[in-house]
């Protein structure tokens, strides 16, 4: 089945646009319901700070009470957080409000099954079977009740400082945490205090409008001024809800999720506790790659997606996983993608090798790479282009065993990614310009 609403990461777009409207939230809680809850139950909703969440939040609790489950209302939260709470309440299902890393006109819902995992694609599409119906309305003694959790946050940053080392602390370092003005604005520095951290924050101080303006993992460069400027040891920012994670360097040297993705597979790898293949994704640099094939470490592909990184891990009994983006996955410390364990852990290599970032990052060569998303006005399948297909082969060509091409439609946006790397920095450039020019046309 072809999926009109879900993407990626759940359904996402404009505010106030189809389909991101208060009647289609209230009607995506009902078909939902009927999918996951069809006998009441409990649901969890939680948000990241965008103005247009309060609406949402409503209309979603309307939804799920109208068809018979009780809500628990969250408030701000990272998604990880709420996945993690969704398993802690004995939740049947898990509702986050975000658009992650979009600005704030945006928003998005995603959901958690019981077990705080992503939906399968089969329950997306059986959701999406029954958004043509009508909303459910049960009669006045089933409907669902709704009361809001104060204790939520608390209880997610308990999980997350419970992740670092029992017998190691922070004390002694300087960090500067950005929250993205999103969801994890109060639980990161928390977190970090509680640990024994001087942390400097920015990016803490969320209006519903400033959600990734300027700041956060898909905005660093107030973060790389910041940190060398104060003397931290490291920097950390978020995205707005929380899942992906970019570090930087004492140096201010931004830290990608592949180079994050090197640390806790090299540091897992020295313990002796590291168990089957290290995931990345088709976008995952290939000197990472030709790195860990240097360590001994196996290494293997997904789809673009911290849901597909998450479903070979479990596939293949791996532990340790991530996109370029910073999705990171630790399964020896929790079930699924969360931007402050992923920090966390890497501050516990710091500690435990005495190490700074740069140090910990140098082993892992990074070709370049360059990344360019050319819009398109209607849907479009690399793969089924013939001319696309035929200039894809004469880039492959040139550039032999020393680089990759990857053409992909976002899940998310209304563009094809076009990235090529290679050695050669002019050679990747020229060939990335090419590809695009050819897309372009092929969209046209």
């Amino acid at each position: 089945m072809t999926k009109k609403y879900f993407g990626t990461d759940g359904v996402r777009g404009p505010v106030g646009k189809d389909p991101m409207t208060a009647d289609f939230a209230l009607r995506l809680a009902s078909a939902a319901a009927r999918v996951l809850v069809p006998s009441g139950g409990t649901v969890l909703i939680g948000k990241d700070t965008r103005l247009s969440g309060y609406m949402f939040e409503s209309a979603l609790e309307a939804g799920f009470v109208a068809a018979g489950a009780n809500v628990l209302l969250l408030g701000p939260l990272p998604t990880p957080g709420i996945a993690f709470l969704t398993q802690q309440f004995t939740a049947d299902l898990g509702v986050v409000i975000s658009a992650s890393h979009n600005p704030y006109y945006d928003n998005g819902i995603k959901f958690f099954d019981g077990k705080g995992s992503k939906l399968r694609d089969e329950e997306q599409d059986q959701i999406e079977s029954f958004l043509h119906e009508p909303a459910i309305t049960r009669e006045s003694s089933k409907l669902g009740k709704a009361k809001r959790i104060d204790s939520a946050r608390d209880r997610y940053q308990e999980f997350c400082t419970s992740t670092f080392p029992a017998d190691s602390n922070l004390e002694g370092m300087k960090i500067v945490f950005d929250g993205a003005n999103g969801a994890g604005y109060k639980v990161g520095p928390r977190a970090l205090n509680e640990l024994g951290a001087a942390v400097i924050p920015i990016g803490c101080s969320p209006n519903g409008r400033n959600i990734n303006d300027g700041c956060g993992s898909t905005q660093p460069e107030l973060l790389q001024q910041t940190v060398p400027a104060v003397g931290a040891q490291a920097g950390i920012a978020l995205d707005g809800d929380g899942d992906r994670l970019i570090m930087t360097d004492e140096n201010g040297v931004l830290l990608d999720g592949d180079q994050l993705l090197y640390i806790l597979a090299t540091a897992r790898q020295q313990e002796g506790l590291l168990t089957g293949p290290v995931v990345g994704t088709v976008m995952s640099n290939l000197g990472l790659e030709h790195a860990f094939r240097d360590l001994g470490i196996e290494f293997m592909r997904a789809q673009v997606g911290d849901r597909y990184v998450l479903e070979a891990l479990r596939a293949h009994g791996g532990i340790i996983g991530g996109e370029t983006s910073g999705h990171m996955i630790c399964l020896d410390k929790t079930t699924t993608g969360d931007g402050l364990i992923s920090a966390l852990q890497i501050l516990a290599v710091m500690k435990q090798t005495g190490k700074s970032l740069s140090q910990l990052a140098g082993g892992m060569p990074k070709y370049p790479q360059t990344l360019l998303n050319v819009r398109t006005e209607r849907r479009l399948d690399p793969g089924q282009s013939t001319a696309i297909q035929s200039a894809v082969s004469k880039a492959e060509v040139e550039l032999k065993d020393n680089g990759r091409v990857v053409l992909r439609a976002s899940g998310t946006e209304p563009v094809i990614r076009v990235m090529v790397e290679g050695r050669d920095e002019t050679q990747v450039l020229a060939l990335a310009e090419r590809l695009a020019a050819v897309v372009a046309e092929a969209a046209a």
